[in-house]
């Protein structure tokens, strides 16, 4: 199976389209691991074992494990999600973008080292700069378009000569020439629910990755009703919310509960 498949079958089995975000902070961990860096993997494998028949998708950053020097512990939590929920696709969240032999590595990187399932990556260097990874069968992409940070409007809003903002190219491009089989999706934040309704209608049919709810604010039932359609998947992202339910020894049962209400209030919008 490609990614796409694989998401939309993780979807079904688990009624969610939630995907849980793995950001690991070691200065918010439970006492006595607060500070510990070393226990970055024992932290995000807690949380994954408490989470993982309520979640469509986990999405490890990979900039929390590097700035720690710990890559290896992200290696060792992709290869336990892998044990623990192997129909769960891993998102790695790198938003990468560059050029020609770069972009070959990077996505050697996120696909043979990390074993991904999909990246995220930066589209802003045009199709050269994301074709190195379509050469990795089945694997997807995601495509920032519309994020959800407060300057998302700096750039991505600008006009063009076409009369299309510039997030709408980009879902014009991910949905037009650049598609590949169902692989290439968009980044669009649930912090701005008419451009992820204008997403959809311009690529009726990519798989959406949707940040922003929990911690940003975004409107999760608001971000369902526009981007989930029955032939274009969705995967709606929590991180913090869920990770930093409790602080307490109690962490992963407390971000199993933060999940359950978050998985049932996306199902419910779906309805």
């Amino acid at each position: 199976m490609n990614f796409r498949q694989r998401l939309v079958q993780a979807q079904q089995r688990r009624d969610s389209l939630l995907c849980i975000g793995l950001d690991p902070e070691p200065e918010r961990f439970p006492e006595p691991w607060r500070g510990d860096a070393a226990r970055m993997f024992e932290f995000c494998a807690r949380i994954v074992e408490a989470t993982q028949d309520l979640a469509c998708a986990f999405k490890p950053q990979i900039a929390y494990f590097a700035a720690q020097r710990a890559e290896d512990q992200l290696e060792r939590l992709v290869a336990h999600i892998r044990h623990v929920a192997p129909d769960v696709p891993v998102i790695l969240d790198a938003k990468r973008g560059d050029i020609g032999a770069t972009a070959e590595q990077y996505a050697r990187e996120a696909f043979v080292r990390y074993d991904a399932d999909a990246v995220t990556l930066s589209p802003y260097m045009g199709f050269d700069s994301i074709e190195p990874y379509l050469r990795h069968d089945g694997r997807g992409l995601f495509l920032l378009c519309r994020t959800s940070n407060p300057g998302a409007t700096d750039l991505q809003s600008l006009p063009l000569a076409s009369g299309l903002a510039l997030f709408e190219q980009v879902a014009s491009l991910a949905a037009g020439p650049w598609q590949r089989d169902g692989r290439v999706g968009l980044v669009v934040g649930a912090t701005a629910p008419a451009e992820l309704a204008r997403v959809r209608a311009l690529a009726p049919t990519l798989p959406l990755l949707i940040p922003g709810i929990g911690a940003q604010g975004g409107d999760a039932e608001a971000a369902v009703r526009a981007g989930w359609r029955p032939d274009a998947p969705i995967a709606v992202n929590s991180s913090r919310a869920i990770l930093y339910a409790r602080s307490d020894r109690g962490f992963a049962e407390a971000a199993r509960e933060a999940a359950l209400v978050t998985r049932n209030l996306l199902a419910g919008a779906m309805r």
